[in-house]
C-alpha cells in the first residue's frame, strides 16, 4: 500500500470511528484515550500537522456534560439534531433520509460490489460510515473507488457539516473531532485526481 492510502487508512479509520460509535463503545473508547495523550501527534501523518488547539481540545476535562452526553446530544437525540450526520440531510431539498443522494451511494455500492454491515433503518451515508469505508477501501488498495467515494459521495457536502458540527459541538473532544477532520478532509480533497462533484446544498 502507498503512503498516501496508508495515511487516508490511518486517519478515516480513527475519525469514522469516532463519529460512528459512542465514546463508550470497544470500537471508539481506546482512541478517545489515546487523543487524551500527547504522543498521539506525533503518530499522526506529517502530511496533516496538528495545530496547539485542536489537539488541546481533546485533552480538555468534561464540564457539565460527559463526553457520552455530547455524543447522545449531537448524534442520537431526543431533540433535533444541531448536525446530522447524514449526507441526504444536507444534499435532499426536503433535507430527509434515504434521499436521492443515498439511493445514488446505494447503486454506487452496488456497482462496486460493497456491502455493510447496517440495519435496514440505518442510511449509509452517516458520516462515520462513509470514513470507515474510505478506510476500508485504502486499506484494500482501491485507489479508483475511494477517489469516487471521496469525490462523489463524502465531500461534496462535508465540509459544510463539519462547519455546523464544530460550531454547535459545545463538548471541547467534539470541537476538536470536528476541527480535525475538516482540516484532513480539505488534505484529501487537494491530493485528488478526480474533480469532487458540485452539488447543491439545503442547509
Amino acid at each position: 500500500m502507498t503512503s498516501k492510502l496508508n495515511d487516508i487508512a490511518l486517519c478515516a479509520r480513527v475519525l469514522g470511528a469516532l463519529f460512528y460509535y459512542s465514546p463508550c463503545a470497544p470500537e471508539a473508547a481506546p482512541l478517545v484515550e489515546a487523543l487524551r495523550e500527547e504522543a498521539w501527534r506525533g503518530q499522526w501523518p506529517q502530511t496533516l500537522p496538528v495545530d496547539e488547539q485542536t489537539q488541546a481540545g481533546f485533552r480538555e476535562p468534561d464540564g457539565e456534560e460527559t463526553l457520552e452526553q455530547a455524543w447522545q446530544r449531537l448524534f442520537i437525540g431526543p431533540w433535533a439534531l444541531p448536525a446530522p450526520p447524514w449526507g441526504s440531510v444536507w444534499l435532499d431539498r426536503e433535507s430527509v433520509l434515504f434521499g436521492d443522494s443515498t439511493l445514488a451511494l446505494r447503486q454506487w455500492m452496488r456497482d462496486n460490489a460493497i456491502t455493510l454491515e447496517t440495519s435496514a433503518s440505518e442510511p449509509e451515508d452517516h458520516i462515520g460510515m462513509l470514513l470507515l469505508m474510505a478506510a476500508w477501501l485504502a486499506e484494500s488498495g482501491k485507489a479508483c473507488a475511494l477517489e469516487q467515494l471521496l469525490a462523489w459521495h463524502l465531500l461534496p457536502w462535508a465540509d459544510r457539516f463539519l462547519e455546523v458540527f464544530t460550531e454547535n459541538a459545545g463538548h471541547p473532544f467534539y470541537v476538536s473531532l470536528g476541527r480535525l477532520t475538516r482540516q484532513t478532509l480539505a488534505y484529501w480533497r487537494e491530493q485528488l485526481v478526480m474533480p469532487v462533484a458540485q452539488k447543491q446544498l439545503y442547509r
